[in-house]
């Protein structure tokens, strides 16, 4: 089974996007670079990121998103993003009306209803989960083996915070990463058990 990973990119300050759900700069880091980090061709990295982060999405079967994500992308028009195979999308609310219900995309109530699903689809895959509000209650509920940031160097002052409505203190291992790229830093931590 494969290992449950939150992942996004950060600011300095602990922001995935501004009050307005903005990421400002925070992705400046994948367009900046020359290296084609995927096939869309909007995409390019420095080779020392694409050295780190083309193997981790290679390993991804399954993206945990919200459906505040959900509807902010519009549904990826119903492909999963970067060549992932499907998407598990944690609400409370029915898929959207008209919603092509043979679009890999799964639409669970609950954070542990979307790691069981999650897993079931990825196999042995890495199962990635959004970082943000979904993120930070499946931290706090202890679904999460391994924290993943690409940290970019621009403090926000407020947003919407990488672990989302955690509030209590929870233990992470010393990082087993640390990559410096172009603009960003790459981080990888292990959840402690």
């Amino acid at each position: 089974m494969g290992k449950v990973v939150m992942y996004g990119s950060v600011s300095v300050d602990g922001f995935i996007a501004d009050e307005n759900d903005q990421p400002g700069p925070l992705f400046d880091w994948l367009s900046s670079g020359d290296v084609p980090l995927d096939g869309s061709g909007g995409l390019k990295v420095s080779q020392t990121s694409y050295d780190y982060t083309r193997p981790y999405w290679d390993q991804i079967g399954v993206t945990i998103a919200g459906r505040h994500v959900f509807d902010l992308t519009d549904g990826w028009d119903g492909k999963p993003p970067s060549g992932i195979d499907h998407v598990v999308v944690v609400t409370h609310r029915p898929m959207p009306e008209g919603w092509d219900p043979e679009a890999p995309f799964h639409f669970v109530d609950g954070v542990e209803a979307a790691v069981a699903r999650a897993r079931e689809l990825a196999g042995d895959r890495v199962v990635e989960v959004a970082a943000g509000d979904v993120g930070g209650q499946m931290l706090a509920a202890g679904l999460v083996d391994e924290v993943r940031m690409d940290v970019v160097p621009v403090v926000f002052g407020s947003g919407k915070r990488y672990f989302g409505p955690v509030d209590a203190q929870h233990l992470l291992e010393d990082p087993d990463v640390v990559v410096q790229g172009d603009r960003v830093l790459h981080l990888r931590y292990r959840v402690r058990r």
